[in-house]
């Protein structure tokens, strides 16, 4: 899984930043596909927390240790857009 969002993450900046007009906008253009798919790791961690509310010993432990990473790895989808989007501003 994930090596997977990776690969989707990687093939995305690509795509936006080969698409993009000019230089702000495809650091804009990563920059927000980044946040987008940070937002919808998120919203699968809230989901899972929620799961896990229903839950008890090790099954709850589980949901709740998957729900850290993917807020860890939302974090680092962050990051990485906003790095990709400073190289782009910074080859301009």
């Amino acid at each position: 899984m994930k090596f997977v969002s990776k690969a989707i993450a990687l093939s995305a900046f690509a795509a936006l930043a080969a698409c993009g007009g000019g230089g702000d906008d495809a650091a804009e253009n990563i920059e927000a596909s980044a946040d987008n798919q940070a937002d919808m790791l998120e919203m699968e961690a809230e989901n899972l927390m929620d799961q896990a509310e229903n839950t008890t010993g090790a099954a709850e432990m589980t949901l709740e240790n998957q729900a850290a990473a993917l807020e860890n790895q939302a974090d680092a989808v962050e990051e990485a857009g906003e790095n990709q989007a400073e190289a782009v501003d910074d080859a301009r």
